[in-house]
């Protein structure tokens, strides 16, 4: 039953969500509230709306009255639930401060734990618990985090003192230290804290309470969560819901612990239970890497009982919400409870394996798996692999975990700023850490792939680097590795920054050196979904292809043909480009038409290749689009080279290249204009493909002509076209690319005369916003930063804008009529989606983009028939 309050309240107990109320209760809370709810042991709590940070912002960032009241009564049901009180004598209920977007960003936000300890209840805990070390421990745990997040103070300053004194005592682990050097340690760190902010640490747990809630909503846009939104494309208006929860402590003692599972392996898909727990441990010290935690498999061997309540629980999961989990559990002296779970984080191959089994065992349909393939799982699907023979020849420097798939090769670099800046000069590099943390993010975006010496298969680095796609060693335990110094040592050796390294985040192995890459295994479990693909999609899928070459690789990805082969891409060869310059700059009319019957020749030769390989799949030419500058030499030794071939001088040749400058030759001499107004090309173009037709006459070619605005350019290159083609007796279909606003407005004139339309998005978009391609980098980052955009046009299609053009000329269409899109949008997932809704026929895109195309055009299907 559905017992959420009315919906201008704020606080909500677990009792009273459910997994269908993400928006208001994020990720977390709506499926804490359906553990509960399900009977699972979830410790109490509440959560507090995403509503209210959008509010807290709206509030200049201050926690109003009305939400401080609803709060507080909230906490008052949890303590008597629980039989504690928060800042209690007797026995204080502690309790952690969680964030949880309605998207998951594992680690983007900040978490408090222990919340509720002073100098006052810690004594009240030990008392509780009858373990002073315990309590201590948690208390001085809950000093370093909240100051941290809440009051500012860098955690190093902690750890530095927490390293010196485990140095001065003679102790290796935490767990070594004893109830009075903890209070010690508690002393120096109120200490630093009035140090480094002029505020003692806060006694009132209420006072806690607030500051840890402010802290989370404003870790919201804390630069990493920003960075990770913008990363993910998750909406940046969404806010997140805050989770106070009862504490239950896995630092109890040996009958105690805390740990992470996986329903299944995130990095293979296999149908295994996967996870790592720690004994006598808080959640934190597994997810950072602190120590090295065990595999859940030899839980049962310690915790039996235990260990077959996760198992069940396991199924349970995951049979309820249908997909793998992500657990969070603790042991408190030998009972479990389980503090969230989340769909998983997984490798692009697990993904796809993932979805295949849950099909095959009928859990669920072909449609919900092709709605869980995303653009980026395919994307990473198709990345490369380090070459085996090579690999074989190789010994490991060190072996760690295999925590995200792939194969990187690169540069070492120690810090998140490093990275960064090499990719700047596009220098591909490798990040290694001792443990990665969430600030690390955009440096782990910025790096081709990460190494750490910590942490384990769920450590940030794994979950963060599995989402983003990117090859990942953890755990490698024999680095040892000196951030400060720029170094790291493995055995003997010492690798520098700078120095080459290679890792393989399939075996966990890392190679001095670099190891050439080849292309990936996709396996059968990928075939399968494109083949679901395939049945359920309504667009024809084709691909953006100039050479065989690129022309076999895109069939051999599904393309059902070439939407767009870019003519102009045949010239650039050295020969090519000569004959092409050649024919541009003279002036002489028979010497051009000698010109332009080698160019025939030319594209002839790769037309018949081309269409060798398609077969019976269809052939779209674009006719020669460019501005003529791009064919034309700028150096001196080119323009030596051709006054030579021209027996012009160089100045002569220099001059012919000034008088043809133009001051914008994107929207100048180029498209039709060109067909138009430059003799025997256009006829040049079409006897090329009609020769290939004739030597090959299962070809079915279509030609399009670029860049038409005004109805008469369409018709008299038409009326060109049409008497060549006559002459063969052929029948080939004749369009236009639809790249100017006039186009769209004009669209039902010019289709009286044209067979098919292709609109060539990356013009028009560039044409309605009046921003240049080649010039818009120089501020899109500032406008999506300060979110005058949300997406970059050129990547995401503009759906308010050039997609009302669009959908006015696709409403003035006669029916039946074939339209396309062939700029690089259709190979984007969110400008499919938008593309099938509005009824176009097909799109077309790069060739590595064709398997995202055929998937996202499924998904698109789907999504506009519900």
């Amino acid at each position: 039953m559905d017992s959420m309050k009315p919906i201008n309240t704020f606080v909500f107990s677990f009792e009273e969500g459910n997994a269908s109320k993400k928006d208001i209760l994020g990720g977390k809370g709506a499926n804490l509230a359906e553990m509960t709810n399900l009977g699972i042991p979830v410790p109490y709590g509440f959560t507090i709306s995403t509503e209210s940070c959008n509010q807290f912002y709206e509030k200049n960032k201050t926690i109003w009255q009305s939400l401080k009241d609803e709060i507080f009564s909230a906490l008052a049901v949890l303590e008597k639930k629980s039989g504690k009180t928060l800042g209690g004598e007797t026995n204080p209920l502690l309790v952690s401060v969680r964030s949880g977007a309605k998207v998951s960003m594992p680690g983007m936000m900040d978490t408090i734990l222990n919340l509720g300890l002073n100098e006052t209840t810690v004594e009240a805990l030990a008392r509780a618990t009858e373990n002073h070390r315990f309590a201590w421990d948690s208390f001085r745990r809950f000093i370093q985090m909240y100051a941290n997040v809440v009051m500012g103070v860098d955690h190093l300053h902690f750890e530095h003192i927490l390293q010196s004194k485990k140095s001065e005592w003679n102790v290796k682990h935490d767990t070594e230290i004893s109830a009075d050097q903890w209070k010690e340690i508690v002393k120096i760190y109120t200490l630093i804290i009035i140090e480094k902010t002029g505020k003692s640490f806060p006694q009132d747990p209420k006072d806690q309470l607030l500051g840890a809630i402010q802290a989370v909503f404003e870790s919201w846009n804390c630069d990493r969560a920003v960075f990770y939104r913008a990363l993910h494309n998750i909406p940046h208006h969404l806010g997140t819901a805050v989770n106070i929860q009862m504490m239950v402590f896995g630092n109890l003692g040996e009958t105690s612990g805390t740990g992470v599972c996986f329903t299944r392996d995130p990095s293979t898909g296999e149908n295994i239970f996967y996870g790592e727990y720690l004994m006598n441990a808080q959640g934190e010290d597994v997810v950072a890497g602190i120590r090295t935690p065990e595999n859940i498999a030899s839980l049962e061997a310690k915790m039996p009982s235990v260990y077959q309540e996760l198992l069940q629980n396991r199924i349970l999961l995951e049979n309820h919400f249908n997909d793998m989990q992500d657990i969070e559990f603790t042991i408190e002296q030998g009972k479990l409870f389980f503090l969230q779970t989340r769909t998983g984080k997984r490798s692009a191959q697990a993904a796809v394996k993932i979805a295949v089994d849950m099909v095959n065992s009928g859990d669920i349909s072909k449609e919900t798996a092709l709605l869980r393939i995303s653009d980026e799982v395919i994307e990473t699907l198709l990345h490369p692999r380090l070459d085996p023979k090579e690999k074989s020849k190789k010994i490991p420097l060190c072996i760690g975990l295999p925590a995200s798939p792939g194969g990187a090769a690169g540069k070492i670099v120690f810090t998140a700023e490093e990275a960064i800046e090499a990719a700047k000069h596009e220098e591909k590099v490798i990040l290694v850490r001792n443990e990665t943390s969430p600030e690390d993010i955009s440096g782990m975006h910025a790096a081709k792939g990460i190494l750490t010496a910590c942490g384990g298969m769920t450590s940030h680095a794994a979950v963060v680097a599995r989402g983003m796609g990117r090859p990942c060693v953890s755990g490698a335990h024999d680095l040892q590795i000196d951030e400060v110094r720029g170094v790291m040592k493995i055995d003997n050796l010492l690798l520098k920054s700078g120095d080459y390294i290679t890792i393989d985040g399939s075996t966990g192995e890392v190679f001095e050196g670099i190891i050439t890459k080849i292309p990936p295994n996709t396996g059968e479990d990928f075939a399968t979904i494109l083949e679901w693909a395939k049945q359920v999609k309504r667009l024809e899928v084709r691909t953006n292809a100039d050479t065989p070459k690129d022309t076999l690789q895109a069939i051999q990805f599904g393309a059902e043909g070439i939407g767009l082969c870019r003519t102009e891409h045949m010239f650039f060869a050295k020969d090519r480009i000569l004959e092409m310059r050649k024919m541009i700059l003279t002036e002489d009319t028979e010497q051009r038409k000698k010109i332009l019957h080698s160019i025939e020749a030319f594209q002839q030769h790769d037309f018949e290749e081309i269409v060798q390989i398609l077969k019976d799949f269809p052939l779209c030419v674009r006719l020669l689009d460019p501005p003529l500058h791009e064919f034309l030499p700028q150096n001196d030794y080119e323009i030596q080279e051709l006054a030579s071939l021209m027996e012009k001088t160089p100045q002569q040749i220099r001059e012919r290249i000034d008088h043809l400058h133009e001051v914008n030759p994107m929207m100048g001499h180029r498209g039709c204009r060109l067909l138009l107004s430059m003799p025997g090309l256009l006829e040049t173009q079409v006897r090329a493909l009609c020769e290939t037709k004739k030597k090959f006459p299962f070809a079915h070619i279509e030609i399009m002509v670029p860049l038409i605005a005004i109805t008469e350019e369409f018709v008299q290159l038409k009326n060109k076209m049409q008497a060549v083609i006559d002459s063969y007796g052929f029948d080939i279909p004749l369009g236009t690319m639809i790249e100017t606003p006039r186009a769209c407005m004009v669209a039902d004139e010019i289709a009286q005369n044209a067979k098919f339309f292709s609109f060539g998005t990356n013009d028009l978009t560039q044409m309605t916003f009046g921003f240049s391609r080649d010039d818009a980098g120089k501020f899109l980052p500032h406008y999506l930063q300060e979110e005058v955009l949300q997406c970059d046009p050129f990547q995401v299609f503009d759906t308010q804008g050039v997609g009302l053009l669009m959908k006015h000329a696709i409403s003035s269409l006669p029916e039946n009529f074939k339209t396309s899109v062939c700029g690089e949008h259709g190979g984007n997932g969110d400008s499919i989606l938008f593309f099938d809704r509005i009824g176009l026929t097909t799109i077309s895109c790069s060739p590595f983009r064709v398997p995202v195309a055929l998937v996202a055009a499924a998904r698109a299907a789907i999504i506009n028939k519900k």
